[in-house]
């Protein structure tokens, strides 16, 4: 057997692998959600609020993160969603597996959205680059705190389920294995280059990029 032969037969070996449209889809949108868009948004709002080349601090408040963060976190929980409505059809779910991917993609969808309510509830920014200097960001108000600690812990709570619920969907679907060897290997590489940009210092503080690292 070649290795192209072994690598497109489903996961249990099975000699065919067949799926209704609408669980093609459900995957395909929550591939593109969970495993590529959502932690890239995360990535680039971790270890890139400062750019490479941007002379910080004399250029602070660069919004290139905070553009690139929004699209690839709404793009991302537009297409849960989405994936969501075509799975919602499927009733009754077929085995204690099945089920086990079913309750995790809805705890998922719920806390994708809570961090968007909670992105829209977290208050202004202030500062000395507005109008005022007051602002929930600013001043650290309670508000903005309890933002900084749910947003950042749910946000890497839910990378580590979609990791999860995802490996779950590969064995409920019986994938074929260049699918999951694909996956394993995107997820290795950004965890590689997470642990990189960390050691190089990447990870800047929001309120040192938007205002310089001054008192």
């Amino acid at each position: 057997m070649s290795a192209l032969h072994w690598l497109s037969l489903p996961l249990s070996g099975a000699a065919e692998h067949n799926l209704a449209p609408w669980a093609i889809w459900h995957a395909r949108c929550m591939v593109l959600a969970w495993s590529v868009l959502l932690p890239l948004g995360v990535l680039a709002a971790r270890y890139f609020k400062v750019l490479p080349g941007q002379n910080w601090p004399q250029r602070v408040d660069h919004p290139g993160w905070w553009t690139t963060h929004r699209v690839t976190q709404y793009s991302g929980v537009v297409l849960m969603t989405l994936g969501l409505v075509l799975a919602y059809q499927m009733g009754s779910r077929s085995s204690p597996l099945a089920s086990t991917h079913a309750w995790a993609g809805w705890a998922l969808c719920v806390a994708g959205w809570a961090q968007v309510c909670g992105g829209w509830l977290r208050g202004n920014k202030g500062g000395p680059t507005e109008t005022v200097l007051r602002g929930d960001h600013y001043d650290m108000t309670p508000r903005r705190l309890a933002f900084e600690t749910i947003h950042k812990t749910l946000g890497w709570v839910c990378l580590l389920a979609a990791l999860f619920t995802t490996a779950l969907g590969l064995v409920v679907a019986d994938a074929p294995r260049w699918m999951a060897l694909v996956l394993a290997l995107w997820w290795a590489a950004m965890a590689l280059a997470a642990i990189t940009l960390q050691k190089r210092g990447r990870c800047v503080d929001t309120y040192q990029a938007i205002w310089g690292p001054g008192a």
